[in-house]
This record gives C-alpha cells, structure tokens and sequence, in this order.
C-alpha cells in the first residue's frame, strides 16, 4: 500500500512539472499574441487583422440563416472549449487533488475569497456610481496560463509547496469567477424555457455517468447540445463547458480514481488531450481577437480618465496580493489551515503579486461588463499594462524572498 502511495505521489507530482512547463511555453506564446493584436490595432499596415475579428462568420441551410462576427465565435465556441478544460481541471483537484479535503482547501478557498473581494472592493471605490460601475468583476480574475507560466521562470527556486498552493489558489479562482460569470454577466435575457432544456440534458449526461457508460464521443455530443440550449438561454454558452466538465466520468475501468491522471480515465483522457490545445492555440487565438486596443485619446473617452483605469489598476494590483495574503493569515490564525511546507509569510504576499495576471479572464469579463467602446478599450489597457507590472513585480519578489539551494 506504502509503494502504490509513494507512486501516486511522484505521478502527481510529475504532472504538476509538467503543467507549469507547458503553461510557461502557453504564457509566452500568449503575450506574444497580446503584443502582436495591440501592434494591428495601431498600425495601419496590420489593420486587416485588427478588423479580420469584426467579419461576420456564419452558415445557411434552406430556409434557416445564422451569423456573428468571428470574435464572438472566439469568445463563445473556442472559449467554451476552455472552460470546458478548466473545470475538467476543476474536477481532478476536487477529486483527488488539493481540494479533496477540507483540510488541504481551507488555505487556497480563503486566498482565492481574499484575492476576489479586496479587488472588487477597491473597484467599488472608484467606480460606485459611475457609467463603469458594472466592471467590478474584472480585477477580481487570475490568469492561471500566466500567472503559473511566471512562476515556472523561478525552477527550482520556488519551494514545491508554493507551486501547488498556486495552482490551488488558481483553480478555486476560476470556480469564483464562473459564477460570477453565470450569475452577473449574461450574454442576453433570460429565456427560462432553454435553461429547462438544458437541465434536462445535464440530467441525462449525470445518468449516463452514474451508468458507467465512458464513451467520450457520447458526451461530448450531449456537450454539444447542452451548448446550444445554454446559448439560447441567454447564460453566457462558455459555462456548459464547466457543467460538461462535471459529468464526464473520473474513475478507470477498474474503478480506481486515484488513476485518472493516466490514460485509462475519461477525464484523465479528455485534460491530456485538450492542454496543449487549449494553451497554444485557444488562448493565443483569443488574445489576437481580444487584445488588440487603440492607444489614443478615444481610450480616455475624452480629456477624463474613465474610473475603470484606477479601479482595474489598483484592484489588480494592489487587491490582489493584499486580499490573498489578509485572508491567508487569518485561515492560519484561526488554525483552519496551515501554511504550504517550506513557504514563508513574505512568499504568500509575493505569489499574491502574481495573482494580479487578470489578461485572460479580467478580458473576457472586460468584453461583458461594458457596451460603450471607449470603457471596454480602457478596461483592457488598464489589463494589459497592470498584468504585464504585476507578472515583473511578482517574480521580482518571488526571486528575493527564495533562496535556491533550499528548494532542490
């Protein structure tokens, strides 16, 4: 029993390596991505790109028409797909992962909560009664690719218990801003009578699951029509893929879950499989589509700084490091949780630092929050600029408060 123990140990901890090795080749691809859409925004010579994501895409069949600009296509096919990865993801931790005790959740829960709430406070106070005040969800997003990909430049300076604290710390990050997502920035009104459709099929895909039927192509299609029926609903489509996610099956044929990170689980199957997908292809697409930002006078709407800046600024910035580290300290004060081995107080404020990485998520929101162009092109500068400090500010501080020859 001690020898199977010790083997899903290295196994999990050989995924965790390579996780942050993939995620910090994704995270470069990504800024690359971010660099070149803002470069097509701004120069004349590449504005066929920057318009390219405005070009409606759509099909015809007889009688029947559907059509949309190809960034929302990004935004709600391509980006369904990645929630679809991350609540597979989501589902592993919840499993058998650092969240499959209360014990090993309590420190990541109270970071991620931490880390949620000061920014959206700090938001709050710039921007509470003003035309933005809908944005209070953008600073309270991390990019996991990013924030992980950063991270990863320290090797193996950065004790292992701090890496597994932070993707943690990331995945109940991500739990926090998909209901935020849900439940506060729905693509279009409710249409109840498509949200029943849905449950339906989500009832069932869990039947299909507590049958033991472990065909993916099965539930995948039943995916596809979940996204459909959510669509139409007017719940932004990208959260099917979290509520597919949920039921596709974990155990092995033999019925061990602890295996499911090898090839014989569906859920270990489908996260294998989509990772390389999802970091160098969906990410770096959506960056090119929705990066992109035209840096003038218009950004300013005028001669007045719009208040989602600061908000996004400072939330980011300074929330963020600030909610994790306060929320992290009171969970060890009260001794619900202890800190992760071989990490110091210091190290928590300098992984929150990194927690500042919105890009991704604070984007995606970003495009939701606001209908008047000039608040949605503000927002993401404000992203772009604050993400970029933050990742230079947190490996900056990460690199002075580890010490390399204690972490081999």
């Amino acid at each position: 029993m001690k020898f199977y123990r010790n083997m899903y140990i290295i196994r999990r901890r050989v995924l965790l390596e390579k996780i942050l090795h993939n995620s910090m080749t994704g995270g470069v691809l990504l800024l690359i991505c971010a660099v070149v859409a803002v470069l097509a925004a701004n120069i004349p010579a590449m504005g066929w790109l920057h318009r390219f994501w405005d070009s409606s895409f759509g099909f015809t069949f007889q009688d029947f028409s559907f059509s949309m600009p190809v960034r929302q296509w990004v935004d709600d096919v391509l980006m369904a797909v990645f929630f679809f990865s991350v609540g597979l993801e989501i589902k592993r931790e919840l499993l058998v992962g650092e969240l499959s005790t209360m014990k090993k959740a309590m420190l990541p829960m109270f970071a991620a909560v931490g880390g949620m709430v000061f920014p959206a406070l700090i938001y709050a106070f710039f921007n509470s009664g003003t035309p933005s005040a809908s944005g209070w969800g953008i600073p309270m997003a991390t990019d996991i690719a990013f924030a992980i990909g950063v991270l990863s430049l320290l090797g193996n300076r950065c004790p292992l218990g701090l890496k597994v604290f932070l993707v943690a710390l990331a995945v109940v990050d991500d739990i926090g801003a998909i209901i935020v997502l849900a439940v506060f920035y729905p693509s279009h009104d409710i249409h109840f009578v498509y949200l029943v459709y849905a449950a339906v099929t989500v009832l069932v895909l869990l039947i299909l699951n507590r049958s033991g039927i472990r065909s993916i192509l099965i539930y995948l299609v039943l995916g596809a029509v979940l996204f459909v029926f959510v669509f139409l609903s007017g719940i932004h489509a990208t959260i099917s893929g979290v509520i597919l996610a949920m039921t596709i099956p974990a155990k092995t044929a033999t019925g061990d879950i602890r295996a499911f990170i090898g090839p014989d689980s569906p859920l270990g199957r489908l996260e294998t499989a989509l990772h390389p997908w999802v970091n160098f292809l969906i990410m770096p697409i959506f960056a090119l589509a929705n990066a992109g930002v035209v840096i003038d006078r218009s950004v300013m709407g005028g001669d007045t700084m719009p208040a989602v800046m600061p908000g996004v600024f400072f939330g980011l910035l300074l929330g963020k490091p600030l909610g994790i580290f306060v929320f992290s300290w009171l969970a060890v004060k009260l001794r619900l949780a202890g800190l992760p081995e071989g990490t110091r107080w210091r190290q928590i404020f300098s992984l929150g630092i990194l927690g500042g990485i919105g890009f991704t998520m604070s984007i995606f929101i970003d495009n939701l929050a606001f209908s008047e162009p000039h608040l949605v092109n503000a927002g993401k500068l404000t992203i772009l600029v604050t993400s970029f400090l933050a990742a230079c500010l947190g490996i900056a501080a990460l690199y002075l408060t580890t010490d390399k020859t204690k972490n081999i």
